[in-house]
């Protein structure tokens, strides 16, 4: 039996029989869209399958640096770190190729961890979503840094004078993906081998940088794709004796990395229900509005679309990011772009994420307000033509500033605790208070330099 066969725990049990596997890797993803998981022996995993499996839900009450969230009700000392339930997706099966004839399953947090998991909350989006008569079409692009590093060497260099994996600007670039053509094909036939199969793989523009398009997928596989890609791309460079970063912008001096997502929506019948070729653009109706409620409340759930301290360096004029809730047609500087096409292609790229943000909350975050936005008709401003980093904007589509603003404007968000429900916003906005007040005990360099003799 292949990996990607299997759908259903009968299915799972025969796999492991039939390959005498001892172990199985399971994982689940946090917060920040990071997989956390171990090796589980053959008994336990069969009987997880029926029964579900304990897992220590520090793993929703921790930062991506495992350092405690000291403002959060679900979870903390005051519980006493317990351990959640979850339960094993079958259908998630996948091959390790690297580990000979290993297996992969991923896990879903049941209630009442469910309320925060970032898994379950996109499941229940989309459930919304599919009760309206809407089946979600997504596909990830990411943008991510490759470097002559390890883990130990990054350290050493306290993440200063590290070395690309080749210098300078070179886009599109024959020469480059030719001379590392060894790594671009471990890479592609890995995601292929593992059911996240890359549609397209470049260089972009700034030392050993790359772009990867992933094809497009619905709603919970598309996002259990980019997630796994993030995470197995990284494997992938450390055992090939790199590193990859998917930071949001990882130097001043160049631009930073984008997680762009196209979505588009189809009907019960499966018909596109963006395109209609007698409006201008093909953009129909429901799709104006789908960009409307996108735009609109872009600004009231940014802690969920630039979700680090990071994500908001990348949020510049002139460096391919978007700075207000800008809507374009075919406008690569615009924050949403509506790309006109056949009833197949028709879409909307989400241009303001960057490859930082977890795939299951920014899937969520679009397609809630999209969704919304069809229920109240809302009506988009714009579009923009020309450059839109030229170009002045109303108060209400300029976005909040810094993480701890945009967390404060989340909570606030009627929408969000409609949606999304209020365990989930109020958890979720409490780690991003968390994240930026971190990142404020923190004396920086530039500070040193600025204020130490002088001031």
């Amino acid at each position: 039996m292949e990996a990607r066969d299997v759908k259903s725990e009968i299915d799972a049990r025969a796999i492991i029989e039939e390959r005498r596997l001892s172990h199985v890797k399971v994982g689940v993803f946090d917060m920040d869209g990071i997989l956390r998981g171990k090796y589980m022996a053959r008994e336990k995993f069969l009987s997880a399958l029926d029964k579900g499996f304990g897992f220590c839900d520090v793993v929703l009450g921790w930062d991506s640096y495992d350092q405690l969230y000291d403002n959060v009700s679900y979870t903390g000392w005051h519980t006493g770190y317990p351990d959640a339930s979850v339960r094993l997706l079958p259908d998630s099966c996948r091959d390790l190729p690297f580990e000979d004839n290993g297996l992969f399953f991923l896990g879903e947090f049941a209630p009442p961890a469910e309320e925060v998991c970032p898994r379950g909350l996109l499941r229940r989006v989309l459930d919304r979503a599919q009760n309206q008569g809407y089946t979600l079409f997504a596909g990830f692009e990411y943008e991510f840094f490759l470097f002559n590093e390890t883990p130990h060497t990054v350290r050493e260099k306290r993440y200063r004078d590290m070395s690309p994996i080749a210098p300078g600007f070179f886009g599109y670039s024959m020469l480059r993906n030719s001379v590392h053509s060894d790594f671009y094909r471990l890479m592609l036939q890995t995601c292929e081998e593992m059911d996240f199969a890359i549609e397209g793989l470049h260089e972009e523009t700034g030392p050993g940088v790359l772009e990867a398009a992933l094809k497009v997928d619905t709603g919970l596989n598309a996002a259990d794709k980019a997630a796994m890609f993030k995470t197995f791309t990284k494997i992938l460079a450390q055992r090939s004796g790199m590193m990859a970063t998917f930071m949001a912008k990882w130097s001043p001096d160049w631009p930073g990395q984008s997680g762009h997502v196209h979505m588009s929506l189809r009907d019960d019948d499966g018909k596109s229900v963006f395109h209609d070729d007698s409006k201008a653009a093909n953009i129909s109706d429901r799709m104006r509005h789908f960009v409307g409620g996108q735009q609109k409340l872009m600004p009231e759930l940014l802690a969920m679309i630039a979700p680090t301290i990071n994500s908001f360096t990348r949020l510049i004029p002139g460096f391919w990011a978007p700075t207000e809730a800008s809507y374009g047609i075919d406008n690569r500087t615009c924050a949403l772009r509506a790309i006109p096409g056949s009833p197949n292609s028709q879409r909307v790229e989400y241009r303001i994420s960057a490859a930082d943000a977890n795939p299951y909350v920014i899937l969520a975050a679009a397609l809630a307000s999209g969704i919304w936005g069809i229920e109240n008709k809302v009506e988009p401003e714009g579009p923009v033509e020309g450059n839109a980093y030229d170009q002045r904007f109303p108060k209400r589509m300029q976005l909040p500033k810094t993480l701890w603003e945009a967390a404060q404007r989340l909570k606030k968000s009627e929408m969000a605790r409609d949606w999304f429900g209020d365990a989930f916003v109020d958890h979720y906005a409490a780690t991003r208070e968390w994240e930026e007040r971190e990142y404020r005990k923190h004396i920086s360099d530039w500070e040193l330099e600025r204020y130490f003799e002088i001031i």
